[in-house]
This record gives C-alpha cells, structure tokens and sequence, in this order.
C-alpha cells in the first residue's frame, strides 16, 4: 500500500510540475505572465510601456471575434505603448490549446491591422511590426513588438 501511494504521489508531483496543463513537456514549453517582466527587463523596447489589464487586453485584441470568451483566458500580461511607438509585448495564458490557436490568430490579424493603421501614420514603427513575434507554445500565446526584437527573443528561452 505504501508502494503504491508514494507511486501515485510521485505521479502527482510529476505532473505538477509540468508546464501547460501537465503535458509532460520542459516548462518552457509555454509562456508565462512573467515573461513579459523579463522582455521589459531585458531592454528590448524603446521606451517606458504601460501595464494592460485583462479585460482591455480581451477587447484590444478582438478575441471575442474569434470565439473566445474572457473566461477561456485564465491570465495575462500585456505592456503597451501609450502612444508614442507601436511597441508592446502580451503574454495570453487559455485554458486549452485550441483556444490558444484562435488567439494566436487573432494576435497576427492584430498585427496585420496595425501595420496597415500606421503605415502613413508612424511610418517608422512598420519594420517594428512586420518584425512582431507571435507564438503559440502548448495554451499560451506570445506577442511582441520591439524595438530590439532579440533581446525579447533572449529573455523567454
């Protein structure tokens, strides 16, 4: 009996400390909330960007048009330009990976409109944005705008 509890607690612990719902991948097999700290920190932007709640994050990006409902995003963490540059930086945590998927759509249909937005507006942002790294790891979604898009790059390996 003892055998097979400290088994099934082994298990437990095993896939506790997995990373995107348990799927036996390393843990950076997704992003988290933090990372969007770590880019910031890591110098990547061109200026001071402001912190995003949720439920703007939800709006901003239209996910809503995509299916999604704001009960699907379990956590966020989105940095924003308040206006001067295109610069930003969004960590979205779903609840499954199809979720994931749609939002990973809407975040490049999202970057798509903001380059056709910009382009006679803040010419100088559009390398910016046609630079911009959208990525789907397991339930999670990565975007940013930078302007040292490597430096981003770096600090979520």
């Amino acid at each position: 009996m003892k055998r097979r509890l400290a088994l099934i607690l082994a298990l437990v612990l095993t896939l506790g400390l997995a990373a995107c719902g348990g799927s036996g991948e390393p843990e950076n097999a997704c992003y988290v909330p933090r990372h969007v700290a770590d880019i910031d920190q890591a110098g990547a932007f061109s200026e001071t960007l402001e912190e995003l709640d949720g439920d703007v994050a939800f709006t901003l990006y239209r996910l809503a048009d995509y299916g999604l409902t704001q009960e699907d995003m379990k956590e966020c963490a989105v940095l924003r330009s308040a206006g001067a540059t295109c610069e930003e930086a969004a960590v979205l945590v779903f609840t499954d990976s199809d979720k994931a998927e749609s939002a990973e759509q809407a975040m490049k249909d999202y970057v798509q409109s903001q380059i056709d937005a910009n382009r006679d507006y803040r010419p100088a942002e559009i390398p910016k944005l046609e630079e911009a790294l959208v990525d789907r790891r397991g339930e999670s979604v990565l975007l940013v705008v930078a302007e040292d898009r490597q430096a981003a790059e770096h600090a979520v390996e």
